[in-house]
This record gives structure tokens, sequence and C-alpha cells, in this order.
């Protein structure tokens, strides 16, 4: 019998290997191929929170920062030194006392009508159908990024003085002037808050009414209930998580809104905002504006805060 083939294990020319170190790697068998280092390794004997100090300075530089001047300048009165001076003059004036009032009001007024009438626009949208209703949603969702100035310049051209209102009265009368001069009033900013902040609130109520199942509208209507019924049983039960949320923030906005209260030239109404740009430009008292900044802030924040635990509960 033939002998069985052996390896060849002769060793090749001068700097080459034999056939079976070419086929295997080795003589001895395969070669294992080379782990390379551990590149995770690294990765993990570094904490987790080295990680976060980077985005956490950066928010501290741009964020924090200028908010701990603005306390640090509320009891730096200007007499030098560190005292809570500042803030017993600015309690006790009757300029900020009158500023807060306005404020509330203002902003608890303009809420309320938004919450109305966002209510019975997001309804009409949602269960009216009519042409172009699906192009008044999309609307809604760009009228959002509109700013709050633009809307307050639409309104004088309406019922400014010299608008279009006030032109058509005098046309028609003959009359020197025209009845329409409230935009410069409180009525003139809460119609200007209401019609710009009124989309805020029909956004997530129109994001609720798609979620609503249409059948119990019609076994509701089927078994005798009118309308009105039906808003009160149906759809305000369902509709009352997205209204808290969608007012919330409205509330938030509207205690902070500057530009609809300058833009309508409202001499006469001052809010807290509004305060601060007086005693800050107007009147460089700048402890003062720094006071009254801060406890701007402290109530935005308290309003921001029953905003999210509104907004977690509707998620929930």
């Amino acid at each position: 019998m033939p002998s069985a083939p052996t390896a060849d294990v002769r060793p090749g020319p001068s700097g080459s290997r034999s056939v079976l170190e070419r086929r295997t790697g080795s003589i001895d068998g395969p070669r294992k191929p080379v782990e390379g280092p551990d590149r995770g390794a690294g990765d993990r004997r570094i904490p987790r929170f080295v990680w976060a100090l980077p985005p956490v300075a950066v928010l501290a530089l741009v964020f924090l920062y200028p908010l701990a001047l603005v306390v640090q300048q509320s009891v730096s009165p200007d007499e030098g030194g560190t005292s809570l001076a500042p803030y017993g003059d600015v309690f006790a004036s009757e300029s900020f006392r009158s500023a807060l009032t306005t404020t509330v009001w203002l902003a608890v007024g303009s809420t309320a009508g938004c919450l109305v009438l966002g209510f019975v626009l997001a309804m009409v949208i949602a269960f009216v159908p009519f042409p172009g209703g699906r192009a008044v949603a999309r609307f809604i969702d760009v009228f959002l990024s509109f700013p709050s100035f633009l809307i307050t310049l639409a309104l004088l051209f309406i019922y400014g003085n010299a608008g279009m209102a006030n032109g058509l009265w005098t046309d028609a009368t003959g009359a020197s002037s025209g009845p329409f001069d409230f935009l410069t009033t409180p009525w003139g900013v809460l119609l200007a808050e209401v019609t710009y902040f009124t989309p805020f609130v029909m956004r997530p109520l129109l994001a609720a009414f798609s979620q609503l199942d249409t059948a119990q509208l019609e076994v509701a209507s089927s078994l005798g209930a009118g309308p009105a019924r039906i808003v009160r049983q149906v759809l305000l039960p369902d509709a009352l998580p997205a209204l808290a949320a969608g007012g919330s923030l409205v509330l938030v906005m509207c205690l902070n809104e500057f530009g609809i209260v300058l833009f309508t030239g409202a001499k006469g109404v001052t809010t807290l905002p509004m305060l601060v740009y007086s005693k800050a430009i107007l009147e460089s008292d700048y402890p003062a504006a720094c006071v009254v900044a801060v406890v701007n802030i402290a109530i935005s924040v308290g309003l921001y805060s029953l905003y999210r635990m509104v907004s977690r509960r509707v998620g929930a």
C-alpha cells in the first residue's frame, strides 16, 4: 500500500516559511488572532458624573451665573455692602404693588379668555366639518412661531386711532374720530394677549380631541343628549387635562410678557417686566430692578413647577 502523504515541513528558501507554516500560520497549529487592547476598559474606568461636567459647566456659565449676578445685585445697595434694604424699599413702594396687581390680573384674565376661546375654537375645528379645516389646524402650529409684537402691530392696524375700524367709522358717520380707543388701556393689552396665546391652548386640546372616540358622541346624541350636555358630560372631562396643561403654560407666559405691553403703548399699564425695564433703563436703579426681577423669577418658577406637575399627570 502506498504510504499516507506527509505534510511538507521542509524549510523554504531563506526568509520564507514552509508550506505548513504558510497554511496554518505555524508548525504547531493555527495561530490565534492577536487581541487588541480593550477599548472599553478605559471608558469604564471614568466615573459617569465626569461626562455630565461639561454640559453642567456650560449651563452654569450661560444661565446660572447671570441669575446669580442678578440675585447678588438685588442685595447690594448703592451705599455698598450686603443688605436686604433694597427688598424693603421695593416692597414698600406703591409702584411695585400696583405692578404686581396689574401683572396678576392681566395674566389670570388672559388665561381665562384663552381657555374659553381656545376650547370653543378647538371644538369647532375638531368636530365641525368645514372646507379648509385641516389647513386651519396646521396654521395653528405656524402661528405658535410668530413673535408677540407682530400680533400687537396687527391689532394696531385694525383698532388703532388711525386703524381700519376707526377709518370706516369716520367715513360712514363723518365724525372727526372713531370710537375704538382701547388698545392703550389694560383692555387692549388683555385683547392682544388673548389673541396671541389662545393657540397655545388650542394645540393640546386638538391633540386630546383627536384621541376621543367619536362613538361616544354618537351614542350620547342617540340617547337624546343636547349639544350643551354632550359638551359638559363628554367633551369637557376628556379636555380637562389638556386645558390644565395649556392654561398653566399660558399663565406663565402672560406673567412674563413684555413685548405686547410695550408695543401697545399702554403707558398706564405697568407690569413687573415693564417695572424692571423702567427701573434699570430709565431710572438706573439697578438694585431695585434686580429685586423686581428676582420676584418675577420666583413667581415664574413656581408657576412653571405647577405646569410641569400638571403635564406629568396628563402624561400619566
